[in-house]
């Protein structure tokens, strides 16, 4: 079982970008499925996209159109693209091996300031 590491988080202002990275232990060639998780202070950890070995994306709706969730299999690296950031898009993000399921890394923080 591959072993993550994300960073990349900071702060940005409102409307700003941060591309973070989740750094794999070995191959993600094979791995299904991917994602990113998001944990904000006082609520529930939740999903915010997956991407499959083929490429095949999706996304919760709150971050449609401003999120893109990309993989580089040779790099062994996921990452998130995240533009045009809101206040509440603060949290604590995970990436996740999501089909096998496996653990999450240890997070990276994004804080957006208005």
């Amino acid at each position: 079982q591959v072993q993550l590491v994300e960073s990349g988080g900071g702060l940005v202002q409102a409307g700003g970008s941060l591309r973070l990275s989740c750094a794999a232990s070995g191959s993600i060639a094979s791995i299904s499925r991917m994602g990113w998780y998001r944990q904000a202070p006082g609520k529930q950890r939740e999903w915010v996209a997956t991407i499959t070995y083929s490429g095949i994306t999706n996304y919760v709706d709150s971050v449609k159109g401003r999120f893109t969730i990309s993989r580089d299999n040779a790099k062994n690296t996921l990452y998130l693209q995240m533009n045009s950031l809101k206040p509440e898009d603060t949290a604590v993000y995970y990436c996740r091996v999501v089909v096998p399921i496996g653990p999450f890394g240890q997070g990276t923080q994004v804080t957006v300031s208005s």
